[in-house]
């Protein structure tokens, strides 16, 4: 079993390096190419969560303590499977999506190795393999950026790289000190492996801080969150990844691996580097939603949205507590599903109608009812409406802050209630317009406006029915992350 790691994570890889050289002239077999791959991959991972196999694979030596090395422990089930379910939602769309950008081969040669490098941050076993993928992830998923090759693209490109690097730099320097200080394997053990040292303790917590801020910059964390929005230039396919599964969670993911199995919590609760980690994931999360009220462009909103959603997920984990990290982990299972549908419905209406900010889409609601529908109802998931799923993680959240108590934690809850009531006012404004158009308006233009094809309609059909399904009968996922979070599994 050990060896469908490996398969999981080089399928996707090699597959999509060699769509190149099969230079398809029938669009009908790229795709039936590129959907074969994806579903192969993730039905090997759920062969993997399904009879999770024991211990890690040593892949190769880089010195005789530190390994390149596959491990699926709790931890890793939880992202690689919510990468698995949402990787061939998000493929089916692409190939109706990416005809009219052109480019066909190049985007999907990266699109689904990134499904692979994302599967290996997952299932790293060790800090450094995490480190590695983490930094693949970078290269592969910046042609993906700036497919498009405009001038607006090439900016947005260079400056996810810039801040790519930068980042990586900053974790690099963490993960040093946690080799001198630590395990030289650098292995993840929750509960950490650094030992609380007093005359170390200052370099032990500002290493923590680099690594937090360095990871921080795929999660977005203020002030290294701008490359997100200016990301929307990209085709919605690779936003509605960016934002929902692959770069912005492996950021969260990589945070909650060097917390809580890298350095520890026992060593951390109580600190200033806890204090400022918090304090920034707390005012990631207004800041973030403030921008998104004030903005217009739609995907520009979700992404300003998603920004704030991140956050929520890290102010859960630097509460350093098994049921911070409960709601950090259902957040972040919850947000993937949510928000891919709202970047989904964001698509199609450009992709059917070219109209891309908020006032150009009144009226549109009764031309596009199921795009409008799924809007409706991710939006509803996104605030908290109760029987929806984001609800549940935000109740835990909230609920995992006041048990936690404390200055910093209650400051987050009052940011988790305001930040729902800006939700509801930059989700809302559009659907109400969509469906309820002014007198004399909404009709102008709209004619020829539909809803897109299966191969776009049906990712959303799922979506909705899944956000349903988790609203009302998500008891065992949440007891399933109650257990990952306690270092049970």
């Amino acid at each position: 079993m050990k060896y469908l790691m490996l398969l999981s994570v080089l399928l996707p890889i090699l597959s999509g390096a060699a769509l190149p050289l099969w230079r398809f002239k029938v669009r009908r077999s790229r795709e039936a190419y590129v959907l074969t791959c994806v579903c192969a991959t993730s039905l090997l991972v759920l062969t993997l969560l399904l009879k999770r196999p024991e211990g890690s694979m040593r892949l190769f030596p880089l010195t005789s303590t530190l390994d390149i090395t596959l491990r699926l422990d709790g931890l890793s089930g939880v992202f690689s499977g919510l990468v698995a379910f949402l990787w061939p939602l998000s493929s089916l769309y692409a190939l109706e999506y990416i005809k009219h950008e052109g480019g066909d081969d190049r985007f999907f040669a990266f699109y689904t190795m990134t499904y692979g490098v994302t599967l290996g941050i997952a299932m790293s076993g060790n800090l450094l393999t995490l480190y590695l993928f983490y930094e693949l992830l970078t290269l592969v998923t910046l042609p993906l950026v700036m497919h498009t090759r405009d001038k607006r693209s090439v900016r947005a490109g260079m400056k996810y790289l810039g801040f790519s690097i930068g980042g990586a730099a900053c974790a690099f320097v963490g993960m040093m000190v946690l080799y001198h200080l630590g395990d030289t394997s650098l292995s993840f053990v929750y509960g950490g492996f650094v030992s609380d040292n007093a005359s170390e303790r200052t370099l032990i917590l500002t290493a923590y801080l680099l690594c937090f801020f360095g990871f921080g910059v795929k999660a977005a964390v203020f002030p290294f969150h701008s490359w997100l929005p200016s990301a929307r230039v990209a085709p919605t396919p690779v936003t509605a990844l960016l934002h929902a599964v692959a770069v912005v969670k492996a950021g969260a993911f990589a945070i909650m691996r060097v917390t809580f199995y890298c350095f520890g919590t026992a060593m951390l609760r109580g600190t200033w580097a806890q204090d400022i980690a918090m304090g920034f994931a707390v005012f990631t999360i207004l800041f973030g939603s403030a921008m998104a009220l004030r903005e217009q462009h739609l995907k520009r909103r979700l992404a300003y949205s998603t920004v704030s959603n991140l956050s929520y997920i890290v102010f859960g984990v630097t509460l350093m507590t098994p049921a911070g990290l409960t709601g950090a982990l259902s957040h972040m299972v919850f947000h993937g599903v949510m928000k891919i549908t709202l970047f989904f419905c964001a698509g199609a209406i450009m992709y059917m109608t070219h109209r891309e900010f908020v006032p150009e889409l009144t009226g549109l609601g009764r031309y596009m009812p199921v795009t409008f529908a799924a809007f409706t109802l991710g939006s509803a998931a996104l605030v908290g409406v109760p029987l929806l799923p984001g609800f549940l993680s935000k109740w835990r959240l909230a609920t995992a802050a006041l048990e936690a108590g404390g200055v910093l934690p209650l400051l987050g809850v009052a940011a988790l209630l305001i930040s729902a009531i800006l939700t509801a006012a930059y989700l809302f404004t559009p659907v109400v317009n969509a469906f309820f158009p002014p007198a004399g308006e909404g009709s102008h233009g709209l004619e020829q406006a539909r809803d897109p094809n299966l191969y776009m309609k049906l990712p959303l059909f799922i979506l909705m029915a899944s956000m349903l399904a988790l609203g009302v009968g998500s008891k065992g996922l949440l007891s399933l992350l109650s257990r990952v979070a306690a270092g049970q599994l």
